[in-house]
């Protein structure tokens, strides 16, 4: 876990505007299961995408869904076609997500987000309520068991517990 907390930090010095979804906020929330990457959401402008390039330098971000494996490169030209990006660095994987099923596109899901501290910094971390449904809408194994989970920690906060 400590590889992602080290992209986290990164990412939030590297001031990129994003949201964490998935797995790591399932995490953040409480549940127990594991998870082997990073993923966020986070609108593709070329400013922002820039930030996120600057914020892995040094880490040898490549693109993992593709043969070739090529290095992250952001042009404006490039910016403009990108709807998620799936990296491998040396630390570990950060998947960023254009828009996340079930939610919808960046505003919508800082709609249903809250901002958070990591680290040295803060940034949004998507709620329990928009969790199920990006669950739900994924629709996994792994993730009926996170939706469980989270259920539980809802029904228990919900007790004041």
């Amino acid at each position: 876990m400590p590889a992602l907390e080290s992209l986290l930090d990164r990412l939030i010095q590297g001031r990129v505007q994003f949201c964490i979804v998935g797995g790591f906020a399932a995490m953040a929330h409480g549940v127990t299961l594991l998870t082997q990457d990073l993923d966020i959401c986070l609108p593709f402008s070329t400013e922002n995408l820039s930030r996120l390039q600057n914020a892995l330098a040094g880490l040898n971000p490549v693109h993992r869904m593709t043969p070739q494996r090529l290095p992250l490169e952001i042009t404006e030209e490039n910016a403009s076609r990108l709807k998620n990006l799936y990296l491998d660095t040396d630390i570990g994987q950060v998947d960023c997500l254009g828009e996340v099923k079930g939610v919808g596109g960046f505003d919508a899901v800082l709609g249903l987000s809250q901002q958070v501290t990591f680290g040295q910094g803060q940034c949004w971390l998507l709620g329990i309520d928009g969790l199920i449904r990006a669950k739900e809408a994924m629709g996994r194994p792994h993730d009926q068991l996170t939706i469980l989970q989270l259920r539980a920690i809802q029904h228990r906060q919900s007790q004041g517990g």
